[in-house]
């Protein structure tokens, strides 16, 4: 029996050697989720799992994405950030076709799908929402990696001075999509890339970083503002965490302008503001927080890059026209966003 592409019966197979219950999978569900990665809930023997698999059609680094999101929630465990806890990983990609690991439900809930009444009916409970947020980042920047036994799963040397190119060369490669409009039609991303060259901050405490941080990628509690987990790993490497900060700037509403990572958070007042998350965040942390507005921008870049991909692939026929447009329209705004901050 196979439900969302995942073979159920290969999946018990799997299981028993790794001695996770017995007897059929039942009541196999698919969560909906922020990605295209498949999420399916069931249970055996009484206990919940989720599997986390990539989508069916692979990309070259689907199978390695979900070997490494697995390495760090192995890593973490037993630490303070909230995250979901991994049961057990499969990283022979022959029994499903795909690299997938199975981990602990959360009881919690995304805010942009809409929040329940106890957070909807208090500023003061979500202003709590926009505090843990921060926390969550804080905690996972603090962090030693080695110790964790991360040493090895990135490459902080020279990480600052490579991002630029990296994420100019991933424009680059979208050319490759007959009918992509190209890099023309962003505003300012020369521009931008030089701004961050020319203020590269000199040195840097490597740690984890997450990598994609906003609100779509985490999960709060029922009973409170706090992080229940932070979900979606995909992007997570040892790298500098003042990005993570960055990208929360980069993605939070500014004043009446909407933000991608806010996209969908309605009521919005007693949110705090971008500054203070900030503040939350500096006595949390041993790092030099004096240019992390080069971090915010080049969250803006990146990001707006990552983004732009699925307009380039929308226009070559690869990926929905509508969704297409609508990520080309928040590359836009992060680009003038990222504009402005640099003057």
């Amino acid at each position: 029996m196979e439900t969302a592409g995942v073979d159920l019966a290969a999946v018990a197979a799997w299981m028993d050697g790794q001695g996770l219950g017995s007897g059929p999978l039942e009541d196999a569900v698919l969560l909906a989720g922020g990605t295209q990665n498949i999420l399916l809930k069931f249970s055996r023997s009484g206990r919940p799992y989720v599997l986390r698999r990539p989508p069916p059609h692979l990309r070259a680094n689907s199978n390695e994405t979900m070997r490494r999101e697995a390495r760090v929630l192995a890593a973490i465990a037993g630490t303070d950030v909230p995250h979901p806890g991994l049961i057990a990983a499969c990283g022979d990609e022959t029994v499903i076709g795909a690299a997938f690991y199975l981990m602990e439900p959360i009881d919690g809930f995304n805010p942009t799908t809409g929040l329940p009444p106890l957070h909807a009916g208090s500023e003061a409970i979500r202003h709590r929402m926009g505090l843990s947020l921060v926390e969550g980042i804080a905690a996972l920047g603090a962090l030693d990696y080695r110790a964790l036994g991360l040493e090895g799963f990135g490459k902080p040397d020279n990480y600052l001075e490579r991002q630029v190119a990296r994420w100019k060369a991933q424009l680059d490669s979208y050319a490759e999509f007959d009918g992509w409009t190209g890099p023309a039609e962003i505003p300012g991303v020369d521009k931008v890339a030089a701004w961050l060259d020319a203020h590269r901050p000199s040195s840097f405490q490597p740690g984890i970083i997450h990598g994609d941080y906003h609100l779509a990628n985490v999960m709060y509690r029922h009973d409170s503002g706090d992080l229940a987990a932070i979900v979606d790993w995909e992007l997570t490497t040892i790298g500098d965490p003042l990005l993570d900060l960055g990208w929360l700037m980069a993605t939070w509403p500014e004043g009446e302008t909407p933000a991608p990572g806010a996209v969908g958070v309605q009521p919005w007042t007693g949110f705090p503001t971008a500054d203070e998350l900030v503040e939350h965040y500096r006595p949390r942390t041993t790092r030099d927080l004096s240019t992390l507005d080069w971090y915010a921008v080049l969250a803006c870049y990146k990001l707006g890059i990552i983004l732009e991909g699925t307009h380039a692939r929308a226009c070559a026929g690869r990926a929905p026209k509508a969704t297409g447009d609508r990520l080309h329209a928040t590359t836009l705004g992060l680009f003038q966003r990222a504009l402005r901050w640099i003057g």
